[in-house]
Formats: structure tokens, C-alpha cells, sequence
């Protein structure tokens, strides 16, 4: 029998690099890595912006290490 594998989301911090389009951003990870962040639903519907530089909290999949939902302004 194979073990479970966790679906847990991963929780980490970014620096917005640049915007990409009306919810997605360019971010770099703390370990350099630098992937496309969109905006979480909550975000989206409240018209959050982020500008070049902020500081932003990622969710990541343990699947795909390239893009991110960002959640919140860090």
C-alpha cells in the first residue's frame, strides 16, 4: 500500500517584482526562486493592488512550485 500524499498547501513570503496583468504578478520567493502569483478571490473582488516591492504572503500546491495564490500583503 502506498503512503498518502499531503494536499496541505504550503504557506511562504514574496517580493512583488513586477505586475503581469490585472490580477497576476511576477514574485520572488525567499529562497530566489521566482514565480507567477495570482490573486486570491477575496483579493480579486476587493480590487487589491500591490505595488513593486511588497512584501506578499504565497499559497503554494505541493505540485507545482511555479505559480502561487497570493493571499494577503505581508
Amino acid at each position: 500500500m502506498l503512503p498518502l500524499m499531503s494536499d496541505t498547501a504550503i504557506q511562504t513570503t514574496g517580493e512583488v517584482l513586477e505586475r503581469k496583468g490585472e490580477i497576476l504578478y511576477r514574485v520572488r520567493l525567499m529562497n530566489g526562486k521566482i514565480v507567477l502569483g495570482h490573486l486570491s478571490k477575496p483579493l480579486t473582488d476587493a480590487g487589491a493592488e500591490f505595488p513593486e516591492g511588497a512584501e506578499v504572503l504565497l499559497e503554494m500546491t505541493p505540485y507545482d512550485f511555479d505559480q502561487a495564490r497570493i493571499l494577503s500583503q505581508a
